[in-house]
């Protein structure tokens, strides 16, 4: 199962085992079972402290607990294999099950060790999935450190006739007691936050400790990470509020054009961007939304940011950098059906179509390149585009064009996306110039017509906003509110780039460092005179 390399990886990560950890294994007949055979014999073979058995009796097969020998409340399961972008969580459950301790908090340990009740989580993951990998360790995290929690993580791919049955078109979904209860990307601090009803009351209330900052980031991406690192190596007090650290990069999965980087992942590069973030005396606030800003009533003043948790924090210069999010059709069915066969990810939830009729919407290069994808593994893909001509780069149109199972549509108008009740079954779109409606029976549509700003929160702010919703900055990154800039994809910058998010931040950060040494600060008593 692990070739040479993963093998002596897997060795020296075992190294840091601190006491003994056993494998049980619930074997059926099969390849599946054959495999999962194999790779727990072999990491068995690595440590004189890790164990194997075959004996097991749980539900599905193949599957395997993971437990710590001393207690054997501390255990995780996997249905499954977890390889391909899960070999990280395997890795990982293995090491914090033998003792290694875990790369988080001690705050974030103590509340995951203090949650009261009992919580039986099952998650559905696909190995296809770069979203997957954080809700798995997360859930992980939570098995081995609280008695009261129970994780096991399933392989979608292996277990079809379970993932259709539950109406799970769209990973990773996590259940809790057997009912529904989170989809998408989540780290452990935002699953403890959903559990601990008083955790928002926590986080405002430490918010509220904090002194003003010189400069005050509002969002996590790439243009904030740039814009935080480049304040606070001039020496001013530098902080980063974000809902989550990365942004929409750990939402992209092949990264081509990073200039000096010929290939990498979005969530490896939102962990890059984390690390040399904390390699700065910059204070990063996660799983801060923000609510309101409130300008500084005279220039020197301070700017207050207010959140939905109900805390603020207080700056004399803000660099909004709050991204952007997928844009949605706005037609009827495409909420109801949300995770019911409505998707915008293809990397996460194509292969729970394999063999399955969907539809992309978009043909830009990120339509084409999803519908491309798809088609090495539904049955067949209709790209839908409302223009006249696709476009994306001609060498994606050139690929898209020579797949058999790939019919295009062009001029046409999505209109209505139907289903059951239960799952899609099917998209209505109208010809624009004949005016004629037309249905294609599929079970799947994948959404991909470009970004919205994240700027909702801004509207009485003050702060001017192009037709689009942009923020509007000059060639400073300068909004038109003295000591707020703003940077990346919320801005009216063109070509929406991580490169030039980037350099957008850096820019920010040193307008803000302009601003701030030719602006005298005023005390809260004088700004309120």
């Amino acid at each position: 199962m692990l070739d040479a390399t993963l093998t002596q990886q897997l060795k020296t990560y075992l190294a840091n085992l601190r006491e003994p950890i056993e494998l049980v294994a619930t074997l059926g007949e099969g390849q599946k079972s054959d495999e999962t055979r194999e790779l727990l014999t072999e990491i068995a073979a690595l440590h004189d402290m890790v164990s194997a058995r075959f004996d097991g009796t749980a539900a599905r097969a193949p599957s395997f607990l993971i437990r710590r020998v001393s207690d054997e409340n501390a255990a995780v399961e996997f249905a499954g294999l977890p390889m391909g972008h899960e070999f990280t969580s395997l890795v990982l459950a293995l090491l914090w099950a033998g003792g290694h301790p875990p790369k988080v908090s001690d705050e974030v340990m103590a509340q995951v060790r203090a949650l009261e009740g009992q919580y039986a989580f099952e998650m559905y993951f696909s190995l296809s999935c770069h979203n997957c990998p954080e809700v798995v360790q997360a859930l992980t995290l939570l098995a081995l450190n609280n008695p009261g929690v129970t994780a096991t993580l399933i392989e979608g791919g292996t277990f079809k006739d379970e993932v259709e049955g539950r109406g799970v078109m769209a990973v990773p979904a996590i259940f809790l007691g057997g009912e529904m209860w989170a989809s998408g990307k989540m780290g452990v601090e935002e699953i403890l936050a959903k559990l601990d009803s008083n955790a928002g009351a926590r986080a405002a209330a430490k918010l509220a400790e904090k002194k003003p900052f010189d400069v005050l980031i509002v969002g996590g991406g790439p243009a904030g990470a740039a814009a935080s690192i480049y304040a606070s190596r001039k020496g001013f007090a530098t902080g980063i509020a974000a809902e989550r650290f990365g942004g929409q990069v750990l939402d992209t999965l092949g990264i081509e054009n990073f200039i000096s980087v010929p290939y990498t992942e979005g969530p490896r590069l939102a962990a890059q961007l984390e690390q040399h973030v904390a390699e700065n005396n910059v204070d990063v606030m996660t799983l801060q939304v923000a609510d309101k800003l409130v300008p500084a009533k005279v220039p020197g003043g301070l700017h207050e940011i207010r959140f939905a948790n109900g805390g603020s924090l207080k700056a004399r210069s803000v660099v909004l950098a709050t991204g952007a999010r997928w844009r949605q059709l706005g037609v009827p069915g495409e909420n109801e059906y949300r995770n019911k066969g409505v998707a915008y990810c293809p990397h996460c939830d194509g292969p729970l179509f394999k063999g399955k009729r969907v539809a992309v919407i978009g043909g830009g290069n990120s339509g084409v390149e999803a519908a491309i994808d798809l088609a090495n593994i539904v049955g067949h893909v209709t790209l839908v585009e409302f223009a006249d001509g696709l476009r994306a780069d001609q060498v994606l149109q050139d690929k898209l064009y020579s797949l058999k199972n790939v019919t295009v549509l062009l001029s046409a108008e999505t209109t209505e996306i139907t289903g059951d009740g239960g799952r899609v079954d099917g998209l209505v779109w109208r010809g624009r110039h004949s005016g004629q409606e037309h249905r294609v029976e599929l079970e799947g549509v994948f959404v991909q017509i470009g970004l919205v700003p994240n700027t909702e929160w801004l509207a009485d702010s003050g702060i001017e906003l192009s037709r689009h919703g942009e923020i509007v900055i000059d060639h400073k990154a300068a909004t038109s509110l003295p000591g707020v800039f703003a940077a990346g994809d919320v801005t009216t910058v063109p070509y929406k780039q991580i490169v030039i998010a980037m350099g957008e931040g850096s820019k920010a950060a040193l307008s803000a460092f302009d601003y701030l040494i030719r602006t005298e600060p005023v005390n809260d008593i004088a700004e309120a005179a």
